[in-house]
């Protein structure tokens, strides 16, 4: 019997099983609970709480174009959080999606789009219903329905915009926006790009349903001390995304944080001043149309793309969790069958493959063994198939959990390194990206479990000899963590002369802690950030630069990349 529970508390979403209980049982086993118990409590679909998509975001002005209005009766439909991703082609697929302002009640959804503002095409979407019922830890039941669109365009040229519009048949009318394909791999065709990154986001804004919430009950604000309680961490770090202007955006895993517990356990609403019974995850599906909102600046037009991390593990949809983000995402779809947020793309000359680390994490066992190997056969297979292209120099794979990290919150996890880490040796990974720790650290060039070189700030590293750099970079918006005690921040401008940390530890198998040394971290910075990254494809050899940034735009870490071209 390990001596930690199979979900530790906080670490997973509270659903409302009692704790005692949802600390040994897997996703799979909190489901099925969960089902009997709302067969045990019947909720009429009349007594569904109205005030669903969009009304979480619409309190602030300018969250949301729907107002209040939002599942008023007899309003008109609107449509509002726009968000587009890559198909499994990236080059000549890009989905979008939205969410509606109320029940559709046979209103017809239209995405008209075309390669100019003109438009000239009318495609129907199709719309989603997701139905969350889930425990109060009053005793009660929260019962809501959201509505998402979706609408698949196939068969676009690559980088080319295309422009796009939300309509419905009753009358409602939103503004053009444009969205590009993935460059393609040719060299011919092969020009600079960009691309950002960061993790564990979550919103600024409390919202408003079901009524009665206040600041930190489901949003970013439950600050620490040391912690600026009035700043928008998360709205300040997504502004600066936005002004980047990248081709597209990565996001390492626990998203909207709609689940703050994060342990995988059953779902349970608890209201203000309450607390989750033991064994539940606190949950509120409304936090998703915050989410949404806020992040439409930049995922309207820009793709954005998704793993998932333990806090979206959202026991109150499906065996998995899973069930609510294929409601509201358009995930490619072209990973291992049965992992959803497992799938790769490739932009230009890079290849970019998103893992699911909750599959493999020895620290958070609510998912860990589900896909049962197939997985990491997958993440081989894929890697070996992209090292040989010869149309591809760079290798990035991004996700949740941390091989390499040295806070005092999470640190490393032992299941990510003995899943992955020799095949990321193997075939030459250029970058993995993950979050789960919510601080910036970047490590040397690892190979075998080793640092094999110092890569201070400005360096040059040469993957293919030097090995695989870790970044964690779990600074997106939700309050930081700290550092092992005796280990300083280190960044430019505040290097210190012996970077390795003695006093770290890894999860193993059995869910302890164990103790470890780790030379191989480089750079530690404690606030907000996300990654630049710019690509520069040449005909003898490739440059990829990676920038770390903060909240207010100060760059504080770089390493330039280079592979030499293959012919």
């Amino acid at each position: 019997m390990p001596s930690n529970p199979l979900n530790p508390p906080g670490d997973v979403p509270d659903t409302g099983i009692p704790a005692a209980l949802a600390a040994e049982l897997t996703m799979a086993q909190q489901h099925e609970w969960h089902r009997g118990y709302l067969r045990r409590h019947p909720v009429s679909r009349r007594n569904i709480l109205r005030g669903a998509a969009a009304a979480a975001a619409v309190a602030a002005v300018g969250v949301s174009p729907f107002g209040r209005r939002a599942y008023a009766d007899g309003t008109q439909l609107a449509v509002g959080g726009r968000h587009v991703s890559y198909g499994a082609d990236a080059t000549s697929q890009l989905r979008f999606a939205a969410q509606l302002s109320r029940q559709p009640s046979g209103t017809q959804v239209f995405l008209d789009h075309g390669p100019t503002p003109a438009l000239g095409a009318s495609t129907p979407a199709e719309i989603r219903n997701l139905l969350t019922q889930l425990p109060q830890s009053d005793g009660g039941v929260l019962a809501a329905e959201q509505f998402y669109v979706h609408a698949n365009v196939d068969g676009l040229p690559g980088r080319i915009p295309h422009y796009y519009r939300w309509r419905t048949s009753d009358g409602f009318t939103g503004d053009i926006r444009a969205a590009s394909t993935a460059m393609p791999s040719s060299r011919a065709a092969v020009l600079p790009f960009r691309f950002t990154m960061m993790g564990d986001q979550g919103t600024d804004e409390t919202p408003t349903a079901p009524a009665g919430l206040a600041p930190g009950d489901y949003d970013d604000r439950y600050y620490k001390p040391d912690n600026d309680p009035t700043a928008p961490h998360a709205s300040n770090v997504l502004r600066q995304i936005a002004a980047c202007a990248p081709d597209f955006h990565i996001l390492a895993g626990d998203i909207a944080y709609a689940d703050p517990s994060g342990a995988g356990k059953p779902a349970q609403f608890v209201p203000h001043g309450g607390e989750p019974a033991t064994g539940f995850d606190k949950f509120n599906p409304y936090v998703w149309d915050v989410y949404f909102g806020a992040i439409e600046a930049s995922a309207a037009q820009t793709p954005w793309m998704f793993a998932t991390g333990n806090h979206d593990m959202e026991a109150t949809y499906g065996e998995l969790g899973y069930g609510g983000h294929l409601a509201r995402l358009d995930l490619p779809g072209n990973g291992p069958t049965g992992c959803p947020s497992a799938y790769s793309f490739t932009y230009g000359n890079l290849a970019v493959l998103s893992l699911d680390a909750n599959d493999v994490s020895y620290e958070i066992g609510a998912n860990t063994g589900y896909s049962g190997g197939t997985q990491t056969s997958w993440v081989e297979r894929t890697l070996a198939a992209y090292r040989a292209d010869p149309n591809i120099d760079f290798l990035v794979c991004f996700f949740h959990h941390c091989a390499y990290s040295t806070t005092d919150s999470h640190a490393s996890d032992g299941g990510v390194r003995d899943a992955w880490t020799a095949l990321f040796d193997r075939y030459q990974v250029d970058l993995v990206l993950q979050g789960h720790n919510h601080v910036y650290e970047r490590t040397d060039p690892i190979r075998a479990g080793s640092p094999t070189r110092i890569a201070g700030d400005n360096s040059i590293v040469y993957p293919d000899t030097d090995g695989t750099v870790y970044y964690t970079v779990g600074g997106g918006g939700r309050p930081r963590y700290g550092f092992q005690p005796g280990s300083p921040e280190t960044f430019r401008g505040n290097e210190v002369a012996d970077t390795s940390v003695p006093n770290s530890y890894v999860w193993s198998p059995s869910g302890d802690k164990i103790d470890e040394a780790a030379p191989w971290s480089r750079v530690r910075f404690r606030n907000y950030s996300f990654l630049r990254i710019d690509v520069r494809p040449g005909v003898f050899a490739s440059e990829m630069d990676v920038v770390a940034v903060d909240e207010y735009g100060r760059e504080f870490d770089k390493v330039t990349y280079r592979r030499r071209v293959l012919g």
